[in-house]
């Protein structure tokens, strides 16, 4: 890769490493499931209006919409909302290729070879390390929220193999286009009018950026920064970038919210990075392992569209 495009990956891994730093002061302004509501309205609008009409079935829009945006990223917000800190959040979350394994073995009969079992193992040892971690200070009900987005992800990653959308930018747009009345009415019913009209009406600069941040600058440029990589690089080259993500992660949220990593987090990290990279350095086999090799990527996935980022076809990248 060129020095430009490896500054780009490593800015797209960056961006969405911060992201969850974004999230944790967000939550500060909004509700959770009306936080997560804003971002996929705006992160649809108007871009719905730029991208052309949707190239998949609107099944799998409306799949991947509910499972990604009501079940990954409302339990994600949740969870943080709950106490889960951004650094661990952004780490526990890459346990999603794990589920994405499993999923796909069960879902599309993609058998695992060794290597593979072998990350899917070292990084669940380290989600125990980091839930024994974190019960030792934290709130274990947000600690689980979080891993149940992260199954989500991993739901979501098997349907949108199953849609292998030729272009995953106009695919994300549209998806993120169901979520949004659903989170409202969630929003609605257990956050209530009140607290939501109060969010609304307190809506100040520092929280509309915030919600810029999470739909244009995350999705938009993220996801358009990534399929222009994908588009001109093998995915072998661009996927390894994503394990920078927790890297970014944790080391914002210690510089801007002050989150403290002790050694049990570092080992935590360290096996989970190690797991997510063995778990995606194979690939898959059975009868459906060649059709499609990867999904969308999603706030630093190992996951990434198996069809054109653009015009051109790619290579796919091996995933709340």
């Amino acid at each position: 890769m060129r020095p430009l495009h490896i500054a780009l990956a490593s800015l797209v891994a960056a961006v969405w490493g911060v992201n969850f730093v974004v999230i944790e002061i967000g939550l500060d302004h909004f509700p959770p499931l009306l936080f997560s509501a804003l971002r996929f309205l705006v992160a649809a609008l108007p871009a719905v209006f730029l991208v052309g009409r949707p190239k998949v079935a609107w099944k799998w829009i409306v799949g991947v919409g509910l499972v990604l945006g009501v079940g990954k990223f409302g339990l994600l917000f949740i969870g943080m909302d709950r106490g889960m800190p951004a650094g661990l959040s952004s780490l526990v979350l890459q346990v999603q290729a794990v589920f994405t394994a499993l999923f796909a073995a069960l879902a599309l009969g993609e058998r695992p070879g060794r290597t593979k079992v072998w990350g899917m193992g070292v990084a669940l040892a380290g989600i125990g390390v980091a839930a024994v971690d974190e019960g030792a200070g934290g709130p274990v009900l947000a600690f689980v929220l979080v891993i149940a987005a992260a199954a989500c992800w991993g739901v979501s990653n098997v349907l949108t193999r199953k849609a292998s959308p030729p272009d995953s930018l106009n695919f994300m747009v549209w998806v993120s286009t169901v979520p949004v009345l659903p989170l409202l009415g969630l929003s609605l019913l257990f956050e209530g009018w009140d607290r939501d009209a109060e969010a609304l009406a307190a809506l100040d600069w520092g929280g509309a950026g915030i919600i810029l941040y999470v739909a244009w600058i995350t999705t938009v440029f993220g996801f358009g920064a990534w399929s222009f990589l994908l588009s001109r690089h093998p995915a072998s080259s661009v996927a390894p970038f994503t394990l920078l993500v927790p890297v970014f992660g944790m080391t914002s949220a210690a510089l801007l919210l002050g989150e403290s990593a002790g050694p049990l987090r570092w080992c935590a990290a360290v096996l989970l990075v190690g797991g997510v990279a063995l778990t995606s350095s194979s690939r898959p086999r059975g009868p459906r392992a060649t059709l499609v090799e990867g999904t969308v990527p999603v706030e630093g996935s190992e996951q990434s569209p198996p069809a054109p980022e653009g015009a051109a076809p790619v290579r796919t990248a091996k995933g709340g």
